[in-house]
């Protein structure tokens, strides 16, 4: 049977044939879509029938496209493990890509297997690895940090210190809200963080009246979005739908909102949405350039080093660990191999 490719669907990723996908044998997704949906909707509606983010949703639809397109545009219900180990050993070979990258293109297959097509995948899985690199983290010195922070300014500048002070990834820190910031207690509440799991870090003092400032901008951004009809963001699950006005309300605000409104990808309602993270990707390492910092500096790196001067003070690794939100204390074992006394910590005959 000829397999269709959703061109709609893809317009935003460069060309792509003109068919779209559909197969009168796909399974039934318990009223999430009818049969005869294309296949690149049922997976978006999987995906959000499970909570998974935009940025999953739109990966997995990807990796599902492209894994269609190596197999000659054949329908994935006619195909199976076989072609799965082709495909992802062709990755690893041939497209030379990150273990992590690998790993993304199985988990989407198995996803569009098990929920959307409802097949059971007869065999092992087993393609050619991409070998994961043992890499140590790029982490900066104190006085690096405050050179990086030198060349930033206004909401950039802020949203860097939140990033290096309490430990954020950085679409962490974009996403936070009015209400993930807690004056009196001096915390912030990390909201779906990694593995869409909350937790609580500190919110240095340095930086109270600078938020208090900004928050005092946002406010009067959101009345003047208000007066226009509109001032609504985007709402995690059914809150939207459980509290219709909620979108509308302050608490709900992102702290460093957009500069402009845009349509919702999956609504097409009018919202402000958070900052953009590559304009913040780019003026961070803009500024390490320009501070004279020969290293691979990123917004990432802010994370590490507050990792590592948090275990240089003397804190112990499974506060650092919650802090970081990491699951397993491994993970944070790795900045113990980076602190700044040698590798692990032995001094080196020729100091002495």
């Amino acid at each position: 049977m000829e397999a269709y490719l959703d061109q709609d669907a893809w317009s935003q990723r460069g060309p792509s044939p003109d068919v779209h996908l559909v197969h009168e044998d796909s399974g039934p997704l318990g009223g999430v879509s009818p049969p005869s949906a294309r296949l690149l909707d049922q997976i978006r509606a999987a995906t959000r029938t499970r909570h998974y983010s935009i940025r999953t949703e739109d990966s997995y639809c990807d990796w599902a496209r492209r894994f269609i397109l190596f197999n000659g545009k054949r329908h994935p219900s006619q195909m199976g493990v076989p072609e799965i180990n082709a495909f992802l050993s062709h990755l690893a070979v041939s497209d030379q890509v990150a273990a992590s990258t690998q790993n993304q293109a199985l988990n989407a297959l198995v996803f569009m297997y098990r929920y959307v097509l409802y097949q059971d995948l007869e065999g092992d899985i087993n393609p050619i690895r991409a070998k994961a690199p043992e890499r140590l983290p790029v982490v900066l010195t104190r006085a690096e940090v405050r050179a990086v922070m030198d060349q930033l300014s206004g909401q950039q500048l802020l949203m860097a210190q939140i990033l290096y002070g309490g430990g954020l990834r950085l679409l962490e820190c974009l996403r936070l809200r009015v209400k993930d910031i807690d004056f009196a207690q001096r915390q912030i509440v990390v909201r779906d963080g990694k593995g869409m799991k909350d937790r609580l870090t500190m919110l240095p003092t340095g930086l109270i009246e600078p938020l208090r400032a900004q928050l005092e901008d946002v406010r009067g951004l959101h009345a003047q979005d208000l007066e226009l009809g509109l001032g609504n963001v985007y709402l995690p699950f059914a809150l939207e739908r459980k509290h219709p006005g909620a979108s509308r309300d302050w608490i709900w605000q992102y702290i460093f909102p957009a500069r402009r409104i845009a349509p919702d990808p999956r609504t097409g309602k009018l919202r402000r949405h958070h900052f953009d993270e590559t304009v913040l990707q780019r003026a961070v390492k803009a500024a390490a350039q320009k501070a004279g910092i020969e290293k691979r500096v990123g917004c990432h790196t802010l994370r590490h080093s507050f990792a590592t001067h948090l275990l240089e003070n003397g804190y112990d690794i499974r506060t650092v660990q919650e802090l970081l939100g990491h699951k397993d204390v491994k993970t944070t074992m790795i900045y113990t191999h980076v602190l700044n006394r040698g590798p692990r910590g032995v001094r080196s005959p020729l100091d002495e």
